[in-house]
């Protein structure tokens, strides 16, 4: 048997590359050639101070001029969590708003931060703590900003899971005329005012939620069996609440913190989960599925740039642990995927730029080379296109979870026809069978480690039986059409 350290025939195993040097005082930056470099982002790129900034700067704008998505005057909400990531991208756009800049950023900013302790563990101390040292910090930014607590997903309305497409032709004329308008608006502006400074938006006051929804969100994540599937609903919720305060304080864009490096991860991480489908949409610059456009303006800097800006440069960043901290790395896919892509790119610095460029790669089209546009063809969670069909369907989701496929009740069955008449166990088994069919495939395997729809957020489940409704009534009209088009033709030959 072979043992450590003797040759067995095979090739010799090539040891991980050296770590880069660190800059000596001999070294000038790459840029200016002629600073003193204080940081090596690759080998061989080695960066003063100034030329760092600049290099910096200059990607967070290139990526919002390349896309030319969002409008002048256009009001854009920025999803700020206090990690460094999204507080680095608020930085950036209180810089670009700055009369020093350059070019300045002609959109209109305000901030949401969603309080997710409940769902960490987290005392109301450590919340209330949280919530404070977050608002010293947005009151010095100066923006309007929204904080809410995610318990209030369990006050939603139905209609946040109705959002459609945004039309995106014409995209450059509609920029070119929104310059226009834009600029002719500050003239007026700034003859009326006289220069003087422009009243924002007030920010909204923090409301704390009420113990019963704080009671609801610990038990809805204490039910979920895996820590998986309790990443991929925080983000779900997450995402809805975000959707659902922009499109409240009239917010037709969303800008996200995530960087080059957390895309990279969530590329790999969505295809073991089953969602290679839509890594378009989870992964790319802009995802119109919300209604509201989500765009990701931090994809092209890396958390290593990242995490040298903020420190360079004193961008403050709090840290709130998450629900996945001190997990170990097997504790779900997204912890193992993660280990494994940053010990990789340890050893080989391209590895993640290598995976990220994958993702640019990706077209948005369905399986049939269309997105669909109807409410009731997309997932009830991630709001992506459905694509059922007799091997995807509810029965065989049941069939998997080794469960008997549930009973639909009809909206006009009664307990006289053998129905429970929404008090039973028909109506719970009927309740997640309908939340299933509603599911794209990704969506409908994290819902196996939820043993019971019931903690589920009233949004959620009123949606499910509004669209099963309607699929009900739609099937008893057809049926209607083909029986008395059937009649007819009888009528006809006889």
């Amino acid at each position: 048997m072979c043992q450590v350290g003797e040759g067995c025939g095979g090739p010799p195993r090539r040891a991980p590359p050296p770590p880069p040097p660190r800059p000596g005082p001999e070294q000038k930056c790459v840029k200016c050639k002629e600073g003193s470099p204080v940081l090596v982002i690759r080998a061989g790129d080695a960066f003063c101070r100034d030329c760092f900034k600049a290099y910096y700067v200059h990607k967070f704008r290139a990526v919002l001029g390349k896309n030319r998505l969002i409008f002048p005057g256009e009001k854009v909400l920025l999803a700020w969590s206090g990690g460094a990531s999204s507080s680095s991208m608020v930085w950036q756009v209180l810089e670009g708003l700055s009369r020093e800049s350059a070019k300045r950023l002609r959109f209109v900013p305000g901030v949401v931060y969603v309080d997710e302790g409940a769902a960490c563990g987290q005392s109301p101390k450590d919340r209330a703590e949280a919530l404070a040292e977050r608002t010293a910090i947005l009151r010095a930014v100066g923006f309007p900003w929204h904080p809410v607590a995610l318990e209030e997903v369990f006050g939603l309305p139905p209609s946040v899971l109705r959002g459609f497409a945004q039309e995106l032709a014409g995209r450059e004329e509609a920029y070119g005329a929104a310059v226009g308008a834009f600029l002719q608006q500050q003239r007026v502006q700034a003859a009326a005012a006289a220069g003087g400074p422009a009243q924002g938006e007030a920010p909204s006051p923090a409301r704390p939620p009420s113990p019963a929804q704080t009671e609801a969100l610990v038990r809805l994540f204490a039910s979920v069996k895996t820590l998986t599937a309790k990443e991929e609903l925080l983000q779900v919720l997450r995402t809805h609440l975000i959707l659902h305060v922009a499109r409240a304080h009239g917010y037709s864009k969303v800008l996200t913190g995530e960087s080059c490096t957390r895309l990279a991860v969530r590329l790999l991480a969505n295809l073991a989960l089953g969602r290679g489908a839509f890594l378009a949409w989870d992964t790319g610059f802009s995802d119109e599925r919300h209604g509201v456009v989500v765009a990701r303006p931090m994809r092209e800097h890396t958390l290593k740039e990242i995490a040298f800006y903020n420190r360079l440069f004193a961008v403050p960043s709090v840290f709130t642990p998450a629900v996945d901290t001190r997990a170990p790395e097997s504790a779900s896919i997204q912890r193992l995927v993660e280990a494994f892509l940053l010990r990789l790119q340890a050893q080989f610095p391209s590895t993640v730029s290598t995976v990220y460029r994958t993702s640019e790669k990706l077209a948005k089209a369905s399986r049939d080379g269309r997105v669909a546009d109807s409410p009731g063809a997309r997932c009830l969670f991630c709001l992506c296109a459905l694509h059922l069909d007799g091997a995807d369907s509810a029965v065989t989701f049941a069939a998997e979870t080794e469960t008997p496929a549930a009973p639909h009740c009809s909206p006009g069955a009664g307990r006289a026809q053998g129905c429970c008449g929404g008090a039973g166990p028909c109506s719970r088994e009927a309740l997640r069978a309908q939340v299933a069919e509603q599911l794209c495939y990704g969506c409908r395997v994290n819902l196996k480690d939820l043993p019971s729809v019931d903690p589920l957020p009233p949004y959620i489940l009123a949606e499910a039986q509004l669209r099963s409704q309607r699929a009900w009534v739609r099937r008893e009209i057809e049926e209607f059409l083909i029986e008395d088009s059937e009649e007819e033709v009888q009528a006809v030959q006889s």
